[in-house]
């Protein structure tokens, strides 16, 4: 195999020394620092310096950022990961057809290897836009051994993962207490450190008898996160999070997806309980959660981070969810202040804070702050240069955060540094087999759609439209 290398002949073998020169370098730090004109150091796998013309070990790879921004690695705290081969599949979908095609009819035919196809073309495609972190809410984990395929691709991606072990054919109270479920925790994560962590994924719905509870001890006994979607429409509301906060599980250990539809109440047992919410906004938008939670997040002080949930409909694409959710948030000041006869005279959200959900909001909702999430002396390197000399969208750079939130896209990711080892440069990413990936993809692709049928394969992309509504209009075109 040959030996990655730049444009330049440089080597881009893991484990080289790395400088990042003259680079506007968003540090996420607690002071929220925009560093101009700065170089940051990376030996060993570790920031060990920031500052102006630092010296850099002979053989340190040296990268040229002038006119692009340095930015913590993303980090996407709920993503579906399972699903991604069936990319774009149902874009029109509402949400409860997505539960009718993946709970109950369809989501049980997934094989083992379907579930690594899902997994290993997500992690790749992470990556390739700068998310250097993500929770894989694995709920299609019907066996074991779709649990263990999910991990192999997994460790087979140089990246940051968290398995969220769920399985949506099966009560949570009857898989997680199996000796066999245990085992494999023990087996698959021990050792692992931050690169490969481990959650449970599930969610509190059978009523007031809070038969989950059980799948809560089982975590408690582990000592791992309870990862649970909350405030979804029709599926968990404000019970949900009464039980939860009740019976002593709504910690800073849980983190709840979504939050919408919940009454104030129930917002303020999550904050009191410490516990974060992953945002989705592009899923709550378009399948139908409720509205996007933020502007309930940011009244009650809820911790935040933002999610992609599913490639069924959305990309692994932060710039996207950073961008939906600041527009959803803002729509909604607007609409408010519009329902009373007024104009919005000051945004009460900024594109800094939206940042902020995107890189640290994940690293403290997982646990990660003290070594990921920032780009400080001391932690992790896993960091993002956003650098496009051939895109006029990339210049002027005038305000760092707006840039990142509204103006840049994947496109944009010339270079990708996770645990100090390059996975992404001059816009291409390295040591990835594409044509493995997309070999394993097109099997399964193939493999679900001759199990369905033409017929039924069409048709779950194509649902049927609402009665169009036809409003009679009084005016006629006079020539």
């Amino acid at each position: 195999m040959n030996k990655p290398v730049s444009s330049t002949g440089a080597s881009l073998e893991h484990g080289r020394s790395i400088v990042f020169r003259n680079a506007t370098v968003m540090t996420m730090n607690d002071a929220h620092q925009l560093l101009k004109g700065h170089d940051v150091l990376i030996v060993g796998g570790v920031i060990t310096a920031i500052g102006v013309n630092l010296e850099a070990p002979a053989d340190a790879l040296e990268i040229d950022a002038h006119g692009g921004i340095l930015m913590p690695g993303m980090i996407d705290t709920h993503r579906h990961m399972w699903q991604t081969a069936m990319r774009a599949y149902g874009a029109d979908w509402t949400l409860s057809q997505y539960f009718v095609w993946f709970y109950l009819q369809h989501g049980r035919t997934f094989r083992p290897q379907d579930v690594y196809a899902g997994n290993l073309l997500s992690a790749v495609e992470a990556i390739d836009a700068g998310v250097t972190t993500s929770v894989d809410w694995s709920h299609g984990l019907q066996t074991i051994e779709h649990a263990e395929a999910a991990v192999d691709a997994l460790e087979e991606v140089p990246a940051r993962f968290t398995l969220a072990y769920g399985n949506i054919q099966a009560a949570p109270w009857e898989w997680s207490t199996t000796p066999e479920f245990k085992s494999f925790v023990a087996r698959r994560f021990t050792g692992k450190g931050d690169m490969l962590k481990f959650q449970m994924a599930f969610d509190v719905v059978a009523g007031e008898a809070f038969p989950e509870r059980a799948a809560f001890e089982v975590a408690r006994e582990l000592g791992v996160p309870v990862n649970t979607h909350a405030g979804v429409l029709g599926a968990n509301g404000d019970l949900s999070i009464q039980l939860m906060h009740d019976n002593g599980y709504m910690t800073p250990d849980t983190i709840l997806v979504h939050c919408s539809t919940l009454s104030d109440d129930s917002y303020q047992r999550i904050a009191a309980g410490g516990s974060s919410v992953s945002v989705s906004t592009e899923s709550e938008q378009s399948a139908g959660q409720g509205y996007p939670s933020s502007f309930k997040l940011r009244e009650f002080n809820i911790p935040m981070s933002l999610s992609n949930d599913t490639s069924v409909w959305w990309s692994a694409d932060i710039f996207s969810a950073m961008r939906t959710t600041l527009g959803a948030d803002r729509s909604r000041q607007h609409l408010e202040a519009h329902a009373k006869g007024e104009n919005v005279m000051q945004i009460d959200l900024r594109c800094e804070e939206v940042v902020e959900w995107a890189t640290r909001g994940g690293s403290k909702a997982l646990g990660m702050d003290s070594t990921i999430g920032s780009i400080e002396v001391g932690k992790r390197a896993d960091v993002v240069l956003l650098h496009n000399e051939n895109s006029p969208v990339m210049f002027p750079i005038i305000n760092p955060y707006g840039h990142v939130t509204l103006q840049a896209q994947r496109g944009d990711v010339h270079t990708v540094v996770i645990d100090g080892n390059i996975v992404k440069h001059e816009h291409k990413l390295i040591g990835i087999d594409l044509a493995h990936v997309r070999a394993t993809v097109d099997e399964t692709v193939s493999y679900l759609e001759s199990s369905l049928g033409s017929e039924a394969w069409e048709s779950g992309m194509h649902p049927d439209l609402p009665p169009k509504k036809n409003i009679a209009n009084p005016y006629k075109y006079i020539a």
